[in-house]
């Protein structure tokens, strides 16, 4: 699989772990940044990037870490076609894409510890799309909100 993966300060260490453990894994990694650790970088400059990778189908998944993976989250969101969660957790990785066509997820590179983030990230590109007719449904409804977005 293709992933798309990047981080601020915050999740720089996490990021550059995680990466490693998605090439060891066999999937190709594209890295968004950042490139070192710089304590005054700001997230959106790393994520938004990522997200408009997403958006457009460049890469199959996203990962984005910042300290708390609240921002990434945010930032990812306000890209058209992203669907991005923060998850702490493995049934939310893999439910979200079973139910809901997640396709980024948030990590927090402070509050969540390495053998955790590789469970996550297991269960999320894992995990497929059903696709059944309430899914399409609900995710149709959410579409029609971007519908009014200027990009």
């Amino acid at each position: 699989m293709k992933i798309g993966i990047a981080a601020d300060h915050g999740g720089f260490e996490l990021k550059n772990q995680m990466a490693d453990y998605l090439r060891e894994a066999g999937h190709e990694v594209i890295d968004f940044g950042a490139e070192s650790y710089d304590a005054n970088d700001d997230f959106p400059d790393f994520v938004i990037p990522l997200s408009r990778a997403v958006g457009r189908e460049e890469v199959e998944r996203g990962l984005a870490i910042c300290g708390s993976g609240v921002g990434a989250s945010i930032a990812a969101n306000k890209v058209r076609n992203v669907r991005a969660a923060l998850i702490t957790e493995t049934y939310s990785a893999h439910q979200g894409v079973e139910h809901d066509n997640l396709n980024m997820i948030c990590l927090g590179g402070r509050v969540i510890g390495i053998e955790l983030a590789k469970a996550i990230i297991d269960a999320f590109v894992g995990a497929d799309y059903e696709g059944k007719e309430r899914q399409l449904r609900r995710m149709g409804k959410v579409a029609e909100l971007e519908k009014d977005w200027e990009s």
